[in-house]
């Protein structure tokens, strides 16, 4: 069973290729600048990548000529479009509906209705899912919600503390995403680590960035709440603020709310914390090694809150067997890795300077000569993931 994995921004549509039957990656692309006149196509099969510009007005399209490029006689891996037994989507809040589902219009409504607490997420996702639904009528759509691995969370963890009638009547709870992300590193520690009942706290560090709790890998906690623009600082949005700041700077700036909510979702977070520089580590890293002070405080920052909610982590489980280091950042910036773990040792918690500056891309970068907790590096495959539940939901379907 060959299953295409969608994973979609509001002007790009990326995917992945798998056979299911060994979990082999065939293909890997997508198009980028959608809805320009120069959107950019490209695949790479095996050690071959081409890519080419092309217009495509939107995500429908775009599916279409990736398919076009998989099933080309000369390069592509595909005889046919048939070939492909379903696409998956990493969806992202669908509020009263979570798990894996099979899109309809009912599932497709319970995403509309989250709208307003996931505005960069949900639109492009409902768009694309009708547009493909359309011009793709005969391949199945599946989605693998990011709030379905945290339904273990105890009722404790994921209340807020508002008016019972409230908490029964709205989808006001924290959910928790990067679901696919956090259960790939509980499959992949409890491999690494021989322990099947492991306390792995994961740190998805990246243009959005979470904390999650697990033993056995099951979810027990996690740092994001109930939107993604919550916990801790991201790219462009704002993570944990008190609510009762929105009326005092509505009155300051005199945006009205909802103004106020887009300009928190995309211009805080680490863009916001460094004067509108950059949301990006890569950059912050570079100008805070030049002197620039709000990019050392928007990166100081980010870290506080990394080590604040490690932390609660480490609460939440009553210790650790392992602190794993995935995403864009988390996989890549040893400053930021050394600064989360800096002065720890008392709490079993001590990195090792050379481990942490080079080596494999998985690989252990604790000093065991100091702690006790291992530290690891894993790269994350939430792609797999989400072909995984999109072959359950498949079979369970048929």
């Amino acid at each position: 069973m060959k299953v295409l994995v969608a994973n979609l921004g509001s002007t790009s549509f990326k995917y992945r290729l798998f056979d299911m039957s060994d979990e082999r990656q065939l293909a890997r692309g997508g198009v980028e600048r959608i809805g320009s006149p120069t959107s950019r196509c490209f695949v790479e099969i095996g050690d071959a990548r081409s890519e080419m510009e092309q217009p495509v007005p939107n995500h429908g399209v775009a599916v279409d000529a990736c398919i076009q490029q998989l099933t080309d006689p000369k390069s592509g891996c595909l005889r046919d479009a048939s070939e492909i037994a379903a696409i998956g989507f990493k969806a992202v809040h669908g509020g009263r509906i979570s798990g894996v589902q099979i899109i309809d219009e009912s599932v497709l409504q319970a995403m509309d209705e989250m709208n307003s607490v996931a505005p960069a997420h949900n639109p492009p996702y409902m768009a694309a899912m009708r547009q493909l639904a359309n011009t793709a009528s005969k391949i199945p759509l599946v989605a693998a919600f990011e709030t379905d691995f945290h339904q273990t969370i105890p009722e404790a963890w994921k209340r807020y503390a508002i008016p019972d009638a409230l908490a029964e009547q709205l989808p006001i709870r924290k959910w928790g995403f990067h679901g696919a992300s956090h259960r790939f590193i509980g499959w992949r520690m409890e491999q690494l680590l021989g322990n099947s009942d492991a306390r792995v706290i994961s740190m998805h560090l990246g243009g959005s960035s979470s904390l999650c709790a697990m033993r056995g890998g099951k979810s027990l906690a996690c740092s994001l709440g109930m939107s993604p623009q919550t916990g801790l600082p991201h790219n462009n949005r704002v993570g944990d603020l008190d609510p009762y700041a929105l009326p005092l700077m509505m009155e300051s700036t005199g945006l009205s709310l909802q103004e106020m909510l887009k300009m928190l979702a995309t211009q805080g977070g680490l863009l916001g914390l460094s004067g509108g520089l950059s949301g990006d580590v890569r950059d912050l890293e570079q100008a805070a090694g030049q002197g620039h002070a709000k990019a050392r405080l928007a990166l100081d920052v980010f870290v506080a809150e990394l080590r604040r909610q490690l932390g609660a982590m480490l609460v939440a489980l009553g210790g650790a067997d392992a602190i794993v280091f995935t995403g864009g950042i988390g996989e890549n910036s040893v400053s930021v890795r050394n600064a989360t773990c800096s002065g720890l040792s008392d709490l079993g918690i001590a990195i090792c300077d050379d481990k942490n500056r080079s080596g494999d891309k998985e690989r252990r970068i604790d000093d065991a000569t100091k702690g006790k907790i291992q530290i690891w590096i894993v790269p994350t495959n939430e792609e797999l993931i989400v072909a995984r539940q999109t072959v359950e939901a498949i079979r369970k379907s048929s």
